[in-house]
Formats: structure tokens, sequence, C-alpha cells
């Protein structure tokens, strides 16, 4: 306002404006028409540039990453770009369960690849430790003794074999229950299919105690020495366990006990019973004075005789067995064998000889002529033993009142008889007064034959009991050289460890 000429002066706003036919310079412009006017035109700035649009290249990019009141992106780096700028991409929530499941999958291979090592060091360190504990126990159970034994005799190399224990573990599927065939006084029996689809039998014993251990060595020792049809043939042995594993031939068909006492659906023929009786008693005579090493069983029994399916007898078990030196007679040792087959003069006097398996056979005589166990309860409900009861009955002429029945059916009372007095010659109380078991396997030859004289067997018996005693002397060095070796092998399992 003009404080001396008294007139108020009004604020103007000077506006541009462009005829229609001029434009704006800067190439980052546009031009617009004020209030619809075409005749009014100006000119701005693009979006994203400032400053004059009237020059040549008047309009400049503005940097929107530089803004200081205000970062125009909420995630991630801004990048400033002509006239504009750019985000990185929000990740969207939909695509969150993927990442953790992608994840969870590489956390959870590479912790299965961890465990995976884990697992094959450990494996290598228990495959390490359980090498080492085979090596203990195959030194413990005497097995470079026992491989001296089987190198210092071609034979025996030709018949025995040192398994080890992933053989036999794969051969019985690991010991499964279902293989089992059955147990005895020494061990448990099962049914082992090996590699080249030989089926076998492999003993193991049902307690860790060193005694089973000694008598499983014993065994090996024995059946190694021995071949005879009528002893089951042992294949070999396992000594990489606590207790020695024992590999024999496979007989399919039971033991005498079974066919004898058990249920048999078909009972043994009288002269089934004659022929096993005679190659029972051949086993035994084999065992007494025909092998390199005389060996007395201790423990002759039906549950030890087994049958093939041909009902060919075989003698088992020898875990209880003792070898005998050539210029021995007998030997004091530990009463062992089974109630109502035990020598009372073993019993009492604890010395074996080659008569205690006399009288253990007689007991076996007595049970194919009767049927009856070894011992049974009589009408009084009294236990009775087989053998003194049998016995007794006769010496006073009454075998026919315990005879089985099927015997006299089948027509063979006289055999039967014959064979009675020699079962009661091998019963006798005195080892003295017993037959051998050489005499015993020739009179059986006779029974089987028809050539036998009932009243004049026992007296011919008892007359040629030392005519037919076998030279033991005539097996010469070699039998002492592998008793000696032998001896040493059994001595070396009762030194205390």
């Amino acid at each position: 306002m003009c404080q001396h000429c008294g007139i108020r002066s009004v604020p103007a706003v000077l506006e541009w404006s462009l005829h229609s036919k001029l434009s704006c310079r800067s190439s980052n412009s546009f031009t617009y028409e004020v209030d619809g006017n075409r005749d009014q035109i100006r000119c701005n700035c693009s979006r994203g540039y400032e400053g004059n649009p009237y020059i040549a290249d008047g309009c400049q990019d503005i940097d929107e990453c530089q803004q200081p009141d205000v970062y125009p992106c909420q995630h991630g780096t801004c990048t400033n770009m002509p006239g504009t700028y750019r985000c990185p991409a929000k990740k969207s929530i939909s695509n969150l369960p993927g990442l953790i499941t992608g994840i969870a999958v590489s956390a959870g291979f590479g912790l299965l690849f961890s465990l995976l090592g884990v697992a094959k060091i450990t494996n290598k360190l228990k495959q390490r430790r359980a090498k080492k504990l085979r090596q203990k126990f195959f030194k413990k159970n005497h097995g470079l003794l026992l491989q001296q034994l089987i190198s210092s005799n071609k034979d025996i190399a030709e018949r025995t074999r040192i398994f080890s224990l992933e053989e036999l573990d794969q051969a019985t599927n690991k010991f499964d229950h279902n293989r089992i065939l059955g147990g005895g006084g020494h061990g448990t029996v099962y049914k082992g299919i090996l590699s080249d689809q030989h089926v076998v039998a492999i003993k193991k014993a049902k307690v860790v105690v060193q005694r089973e251990i000694d008598q499983f060595i014993n065994e090996v020792v024995i059946l190694s020495q021995t071949n005879h049809r009528n002893v089951v043939k042992l294949f070999g042995c396992c000594l990489e366990t606590e207790v020695p594993l024992l590999v024999y031939e496979f007989i399919s068909n039971g033991t005498l006990l079974f066919h004898l006492h058990g249920q048999s659906e078909n009972p043994l023929s009288w002269k089934d019973r004659l022929r096993i009786a005679l190659e029972t008693a051949r086993a035994i005579a084999y065992l007494h004075s025909a092998a390199s090493i005389s060996v007395y069983h201790r423990d002759i029994k039906c549950a030890n005789i087994l049958l093939t399916d041909t009902l060919t007898a075989k003698v088992s078990d020898f875990g209880a067995s003792r070898s005998i030196a050539i210029d021995e007679t007998g030997i004091l040792t530990a009463v062992q064998g089974t109630y109502g087959y035990l020598d009372p003069e073993y019993y009492y006097t604890s010395r074996l000889t080659e008569k205690s398996d006399v009288y253990s056979f007689g007991v076996i005589l007595a049970e194919l002529l009767t049927r009856l166990t070894p011992v049974f309860s009589s009408h009084s409900s009294e236990v009775t033993s087989l053998a003194s009861h049998f016995v007794s009955l006769v010496r006073d002429n009454r075998l026919s009142d315990i005879l089985d029945s099927q015997i006299v059916d089948e027509g063979g009372a006289d055999e039967a008889e014959a064979v009675a007095r020699l079962t009661e010659a091998c019963l006798s109380l005195k080892g003295e007064e017993r037959p051998t078991m050489r005499q015993v396997e020739i009179t059986l030859e006779d029974v089987l034959n028809s050539k036998v004289n009932v009243s004049s067997q026992t007296t011919r018996v008892n007359q040629n009991a030392m005519n037919d005693q076998p030279d033991k002397g005539s097996k010469g060095g070699e039998g002492t050289r592998l008793y000696s070796l032998e001896k040493e092998f059994i001595q070396s399992s009762e030194i205390p460890r």
C-alpha cells in the first residue's frame, strides 16, 4: 500500500502460458491445457523428474532412494532407476511352507548323512571288537592245539574242518528257534544248511560252564579220530564262540528212544530191533578195540542212538567219553552217566572200564525186548530198575512175563530167549563176568542169522571172553603218538584259566 498517495496495492500472480504452436523443450516433460483452454498451454517435468521443462534437458531424474523424509522401500534395498525406483520383491507368505520344507529336507539329509557316518564308524568298531573276541575264544578253546592235531594226521584233516562263526550263523539263520532239532544232556542241536547246500546238525551248549566246554572239546578230539558207519560223523567245529559249536552229519529219523517209548506211528519190528542192536554193538566194539585210540563212551543209552531214514543206527553224543591209552584197562574218574544205565561197579568204585559200556548196552537190550523204560513204576507204584527186574525174571525162567507181545506175535520168541540170556550176562554186577562188546557183536550176528543155540549161549560167551579180546598192542606207534597229542589237548582244557 502507498502511504503517501493513499492508494491500496493488490498482489499479482504471473502465469506464463504458451501459444499452441510453442512446446516444451525438455525430453522428460509434458504439456497440458490450462482449464481446458487450448490457447493456454503449460509444461511440466514428467513424474520422477524435476527442473525446467522449457529448456533442453531441463528435467533431471530424481533419486527417490535418497529422499530424507520417507524411504520408498519397506523391504530390502532401494535401487534408483530413470524416472522411478525399484524395491526387491516381497516374499510371499504362501511360499513360506515350501521354504521351511526345503530347509527341513536339507537339514534332514545332513542329519542322515551324519548318522550314517557315525553308524559306519560304530559298525567298524563293533566288527573289530567282535573279531578280537572270536580270536580270544579260539585260543581259549585250544584252537591252535586242535589245528595241530588235525594237521598231524591226513585222515583226520580230510574228515574234520574248523568252521567260522559267520558260516554257522548263515547256516542256522542265526540259530533261529525254529531250527532246533532237539536237546541232549550236553547241548541243543540245530538244523543247518551250509553254503554248498549240505544239511548238517549243529550242537550248541545250553549253558556257559567250563565243564561243558571241556566236554565239547573232548567230543571233537574223539570223533575226529573215529570212522565207522554206525558212529555219527563229525564234520567239524567252530571255536570262535565262548562255547564251541560242533557240526555233525544230519540224521533225520530221530532217536531210538522215540521209536521205542515215544508216540511213533510205526513201532519197530523185532527184526529191526535186532539189527539196530547189532549195529550199535558194532559201533561200541569199534570204539573199544578198533579205533586208533580206545574210547569208552560212558553214556550209552537209547537217546544217544540216532536212526536214519532206513533205520540204520548211529551212536552219538561223545561229550562224556574218555580216551584210553593202549596199555590201560581202566581209569579212575568222576562218575558220569545216566540214571538207569549206569554201571553199578563204576558207580561204587569210580573205575571206568570198557565193561561199563557193556552194562549200559545191556539195559538197551532189555528195552528192546520189553519196551519198558530203564526206570519204571511197577503195579505197586514203586519205582523199579529195569535191569534188576529183568535179570530176576530171566533167572526164574519168567521172561514171558515181561517180553513185549509184539515179538511173540512176529514169531521171535526163540531169538528173544537168546538175546535175553546175552542181556543177563551184560547186566552182571561184576564187570569181569560181562562179555566184551566184540563178543556181544558176534552173538547178535548169530541170533540175527538164526545160528544160535539158546541153551549154550551164555556159556559160550563167557568161555570165549578172554580169547576174543583184541590185541591192543597191534595198533603200533601211530596210536601212541595220536594218543599223546589227544591227551595233551584234553589236559590243556583242565588247566585253570
